[in-house]
Formats: structure tokens, sequence, C-alpha cells
């Protein structure tokens, strides 16, 4: 590859592989790529063992997306295996749909008393909607308050306890607008029109996209060494950005995970790709990763620990959403600010935002297209 490197993006999740295919591409400018780890894909990384487990090395994984223009984009660089991801949690010794649903009503409340929540839930929001438990806590209707009351107990407030180490009132209402009641039937995790997983895994998909003469990949390489030997190089940086300021106005919080695997020789060790443990000692859910990967052969469980994020020692998976921390990342979106056209941040860790695998990607083209086009 010839020519001076015009761009330097740091991180090779979707944010930063995106990033660099399209300045390559559409931009036809030369750009180097890093992540500090020694693969690409970032979190959404994937393996095969030498046993022939595939594996996602950072925990489950599952496509999906609303947008006909990702969903084509991506298309471009694999084929696609359809896959509706469910889910069940755990309360007391019943497995019940989650989101919760009316049929998972039927399951946990006697008839009578789940035909009176069902209809009430009905008449109040409509049916075939999807209503926040917050939303729900509100409720005027006293057979819908007292439903939502369990759920609060006995689904969402140990897991978000476990999850994020807080209590659900401080942390943002987004949160638990993750965490819907479904007035239907309906018992499907997503409701995405396009849901599916990359037929020869998530790496293969990104080995394809920065498969450019313009894109130059160097892994197990930092950051700040990158910059170093590059210092007329416009940045695109997707890591945590107060690690970019050196932490000058304090370290911003993040949750990390703990993955434990193991192994079952049955094809599907659980009857649907996920199941909550609100009320398990420690760890939130189990994934079983033969419904995600269509692997035939045996099971692979993920057990998820979150735990404390500490530099150095574990990974920044989730930015903390509290009013705490939208305070403190403010001078540091103020810093990012007075760089631009020079630095540009974003994806999860470098907007401090919650992004689902879909957004970082419809993040990443849409900084393409909006700024760093004109910054060409």
């Amino acid at each position: 590859m010839s020519g001076a490197v015009r761009w330097l993006v740091a991180g090779a999740g979707f944010t930063g592989a995106v990033v660099a295919e399209r300045i390559a591409r559409t931009l036809d400018q030369r750009v180097l790529i890093v992540d500090r780890r020694d693969h690409l894909g970032g979190n959404a990384y994937d393996f095969t063992d030498a046993d022939g487990n595939v594996i996602h090395k950072y925990g489950p994984h599952i496509f999906h997306t609303g947008s006909d223009r990702i969903w084509e984009y991506l298309s471009q660089f694999t084929e696609w295996r359809p896959y509706v991801h469910r889910t069940m949690v755990a309360i007391g010794d019943q497995l019940v749909t989650l989101p919760f649903n009316l049929d998972s009503l039927q399951r946990v409340f006697p008839g009578p008393a789940a035909d009176k929540i069902s209809a009430a839930l009905v008449a109040d929001h409509g049916s075939g909607t999807r209503v926040t438990i917050g939303k729900l806590l509100e409720s005027p209707t006293p057979a819908i308050a007292e439903f939502a009351r369990f759920l609060h107990e006995n689904v969402y407030l140990n897991y978000v306890r476990k999850q994020w180490d807080l209590e659900p009132e401080e942390l943002s209402p987004s949160v638990l607008a993750r965490l819907p009641v479904s007035i239907s039937h309906d018992d499907r995790y997503f409701q995405s029109r396009h849901q599916a997983m990359p037929v020869d895994g998530y790496a293969a998909l990104f080995e394809r996209m920065l498969a450019h003469p313009k894109i130059e990949v160097a892994l197990g390489t930092e950051f700040a060494d990158a910059r170093a030997s590059h210092p007329s190089a416009r940045i695109v940086y997707t890591g945590p950005i107060d690690a970019y300021f050196d932490h000058r106005h304090g370290e911003l919080p993040y949750r990390s995970v703990r993955f434990d695997l193991s192994f079952a020789a049955a094809e599907r060790a659980q009857p649907v790709g996920t199941i909550s443990y609100p009320g398990a000692d420690g760890y939130t859910r189990i994934t079983d990763l033969s419904h995600i990967t269509g692997q035939t052969s045996r099971s692979v469980l993920v057990k998820e620990f979150p735990e404390a994020y500490a530099r150095g020692r574990n990974e920044p998976f989730y930015p903390v959403p509290t009013p705490q921390s939208a305070a403190m990342l403010k001078p540091y979106v103020e810093a990012a600010g007075k760089l631009r056209g020079k630095v540009w941040f974003a994806g999860r860790l470098g907007d401090y935002a919650y992004y689902n695998m879909d957004q970082a990607c419809g993040r990443a083209m849409a900084l393409v297209d909006k700024e760093l086009a004109g910054a060409a």
C-alpha cells in the first residue's frame, strides 16, 4: 500500500470497521485501523475452538435491525442464516417467556387473575403494543399496578441490581425501557424486521469488510503508538472517551462482564437461546449458543457474571447510564468538540451510549456521510 495514511481509526469493532470501510470505499483514502486486541470484531468477535465449538468470546451477539440500509450494507460482506431470538426467565420453579407477554401471564397467575390483567392491559394500552415496566408501575388501574409490582420485584429488581450494582431508581429510565411487557402472544425477543446471524460468523464478516486495498489493519497495537507513527492523520476514536483524554476529568463508570463457558452433549441444552435468572447468586443469564450459531454437535453454554470495571483488569462493556455519569461526561464532550476536524469520537465507548450492533453500524455510516466526507 502506497501513500500516507490519511485516517487513523482506533478500534476494530462495528463502529470502527464500518468507518474504515466507508472511508476507503467512498472517500478513496488510505486508512489504518488499529486495535489493542489480537482480533477483529470488537466484542462481536467469534471463533471455532480446537474441538469444533463455535464460541462468542464476549457473550452472545444476536443481529437484528429495522433498517433496510444497514441490512443491505452488511449483506455485502456476509450471507445470513435466519434466526429469531427467544428468551425466558426463571420465576420460582417456572420458566416463562421474556419479554413478559400474555402467555407469561397465564403461566404465572391463576386463570381469572391472568384474564383480568390481560383485559386491563389491552383496554389501557392496546393489543400488540409493548409497554415499559416503568409506565405500568405508574398505572392508575389497580390490576395493572399490582401486576407491575410483581414483575418489578420478581423479574427486574434483582436483575438490575446484579447487572448495574445500582437500584433501578438510580438509573436512567432508558434502562427499564429495554425491558418491556408485550401485550400480545408474540414470543420474539426482538421486533426488528431483519433478524439473522452471519453464516460464517462475525469474524469472517469483519475480514471481508476490511479487505480493501486502501485499508491497513494493525492488531495488537496501541492507539498511542499508531498516533505517534502517523501524526498528521485524522482520527476516529471508538475507545472510552475518558481514556483518550487520560481521564483528566475523572474516570467514567463502566460495567464489565465475566463469561463462564460449559459444554453439553445435547444439540439444544436449553429450550430457548437465553434464560435469565433474577434470583440466582451472581449471574444474570445463561445462553445456549447452539441456538444462535446453528451448531448441531453440542451446546456451548455461556453464563454471565456482571462485575465492576477496573482499568487493565477487564473490558468496559457498558457505560453506566445515571444522572451522575451524564454530568461527568459533559467536560469530555466539550473537550471532544474542540478537536472536531482532527478527531471524532463514536461508538458505544466513544459516545458513552448504549448502542446495539446495528445502531453502532448506523452511527458509523452517518458519521462518514455527514462529517468525515466534508473534512476529507
